[in-house]
């Protein structure tokens, strides 16, 4: 089983302090009951959207590998290039 991520921490445990707020002051709830029941609907929520977070970042990963291979590759052959014209310029130094 896979360890969460910081980010799916971060979203899930917003997504329940805000949605519980949310759902309380909604509500106006005043029975123990009641806040039960809206802190475990906060709670499935904030699971729900930390479990779902993954989905979205394997494909924006996806999506990104191949632009950043992409700009990897074009930025060895503006070095390359950019060595050769130094070189150049060193040779042609030289010879004065």
């Amino acid at each position: 089983m896979p360890r969460p991520t910081a980010a799916q921490f971060s979203y899930g445990s917003a997504t329940v302090v805000f949605s519980a707020l949310a759902m309380l002051l909604l509500f106006r709830t005043e029975s123990g009951i009641g806040v039960a029941a809206v802190c475990t609907a906060a709670l499935a929520l904030g699971l729900l959207v930390a479990m779902a977070l993954p989905a979205r970042t394997k494909a924006v990963r996806k999506a990104t590998a191949t632009s950043t291979a992409a700009r990897t590759h074009r930025t060895i052959e503006d070095i390359e290039i950019a060595t050769a014209q130094r070189e150049r310029v060193g040779e042609h130094s030289l010879h004065r």
